[in-house]
């Protein structure tokens, strides 16, 4: 049997993917698509600020701003290094298929570059989610992680659902199954925007940026009694 990953999809998610194919559809009739290289860019820039922000990356949208057009920051150089691979690893998008490990790992490189040793591959030890000094989640061992990625690429590559919820469900399973050392959190979001590009899905990554509630993780739920990771983290 095909792998398929644990998740529900209730009346509410219909209605909500419902309500965003609706606010697509007016946008587009009203120009939206036009959108100038300026506006993308600017789009692009709150995008990246946003899905850093919620790794604790302390930079503002003017700072982000100023740190792609090459001006000095006072900032730590390490959170600048995350703006300046972010950007590159957005600017790939349209070159990448969401669903080629190949092209996953490139983008785990081009994220974390010069931040982690082993950027660009999969991890090769175990690894655990604490709080407090107390185990929340133990990730499943570096042995299965290959095997697990390839399970759940093939499963996006031919997914029977909304490309909304298929890219939900994918930064639900990719956070926990935990591939990578570090970054699995910002190539979730990525790879999120990437897998729903054939759509032109608003990226998730601004609702969140904007909602500093807590955001669900898979690990404290039940993953068998779970719907979706962030209840489909729809904007406004």
């Amino acid at each position: 049997m095909s792998y398929q990953p644990p998740y529900t999809i209730t009346p509410r998610i219909l209605q909500q993917v419902a309500d965003i194919v609706e606010l697509l559809t007016r946008w587009g009739l009203a120009g939206g698509k036009a959108m100038s290289p300026q506006l993308r860019r600017n789009h692009r820039i709150r995008t990246i600020q946003a899905s850093l922000a919620i790794e604790n990356n302390s930079l503002s949208v003017e700072q982000v701003t100023a740190v792609l057009a090459g001006k000095r920051v006072l900032g730590l150089p390490h959170e600048i290094q995350e703006v300046r691979n972010a950007f590159a690893a957005y600017e790939q998008l349209p070159h990448w298929q969401a669903h080629s490990k190949v092209d996953l790992l490139a983008a785990h490189g081009l994220l974390m570059a010069g931040l982690v040793d082993d950027a660009g591959s999969f991890r090769a030890g175990g690894v655990g989610i604490y709080k407090q000094q107390h185990v929340v989640h133990m990730a499943p061992p570096a042995s299965r992680v290959d095997a697990l990625m390839a399970d759940l690429l093939a499963w996006l590559a031919s997914a029977a659902v909304h490309p909304l919820i298929a890219s939900c469900v994918f930064d639900y399973e990719c956070e926990f199954i935990h591939p990578f050392t570090d970054g699995n959190g910002r190539l979730g979001r990525l790879w999120q925007t990437s897998g729903s590009l054939c759509w032109r899905i608003y990226p998730l990554n601004r609702s969140l940026g904007r909602d500093k509630r807590p955001i669900t993780k898979p690990w404290q739920m039940p993953r068998r009694l779970s719907n979706l990771c962030c209840k489909l983290c729809i904007m406004p």
